[in-house]
């Protein structure tokens, strides 16, 4: 395998030239990164950032009494580590591994010289951000105007986009965390789906079966979070 195709398989490392890839490739490190993993915590400055081929990594907002709510899913579509390269150092939220996989990762400070560049990185990363700040958004409207059951399908839908495959591993209890409910309330929301025949769920293990069907159920906001993406780390327009 060519060495630049493992990177490639980031669609924001994809985007990006033969040309702009290869003086970077000496200091991309492969990592496995693992379920529960912490990648940043509030306020730490990170040291690397990370672009995820298999994993998916949950950004949390984390309340005094140690309550979180997800605010983003990251996967093989982003990058863990916009505050570096955006000025800020450091962020309120979490990062956190919420399906085991495999990433590349590099050191910020590389980034950040590469940003500063103004080159493709830079438009790249920036249309990118603008797309995450999309999710956030979205997902605020979400957790305060729609159901638990539009909340789930949602979160499905999102976590599978980032996925190579139709499986996540997840309980219930996390599934509640991430969304800022309660467990009963999502125990009822997954039979629903289950029942409907739209998932299998058996302890920790979601299989998705019939995924235009949890299309059909989910509230707009997923549509909106994916056409924004869509739009923007398109190939044509990003270049």
């Amino acid at each position: 395998m060519h060495e630049t195709e493992g990177l490639r398989k980031n669609a924001l490392l994809g985007l990006l030239s033969e040309e702009e890839l290869t003086p970077l490739l000496p200091h991309f490190e492969r990592v496995e990164l693992t379920l529960g993993q912490s990648l940043s915590e509030s306020g730490m400055q990170m040291s690397h950032v990370y672009f995820p081929l298999d994993a998916i990594v949950s950004l949390l907002c984390v309340m005094e009494d140690g309550a979180s709510t997800e605010i983003a899913v990251v996967g093989y579509e982003g990058i863990v580590g916009v505050s570096l390269f955006m000025g800020g150092e450091t962020t309120p939220s979490r990062a956190i591994v919420q399906s085991a996989g495999a990433a590349y990762r590099l050191k910020g400070q590389l980034l950040k010289n590469e940003f500063y560049r103004a080159g493709p990185m830079q438009k790249i990363l920036l249309r990118y951000t603008q797309a995450l700040l999309t999710q956030m958004a979205q997902t605020a409207v979400c957790n305060r105007h729609h159901s638990v059951d539009q909340q789930l399908c949602r979160w499905l839908l999102l976590s599978l986009d980032r996925l190579q495959g139709d499986k996540l591993i997840m309980t219930q209890e996390l599934i509640a965390n991430m969304l800022g409910v309660r467990r009963e309330g999502v125990t009822e929301s997954a039979g629903k789906l289950q029942r409907a025949g739209l998932i299998s769920y058996n302890r920790g293990h979601i299989t998705v079966l019939d995924r235009p069907g949890l299309e059909k159920r989910v509230c707009e906001c997923y549509a909106v979070v994916k056409r924004e993406y869509d739009r923007l780390l398109n190939h044509h327009n990003v270049m």
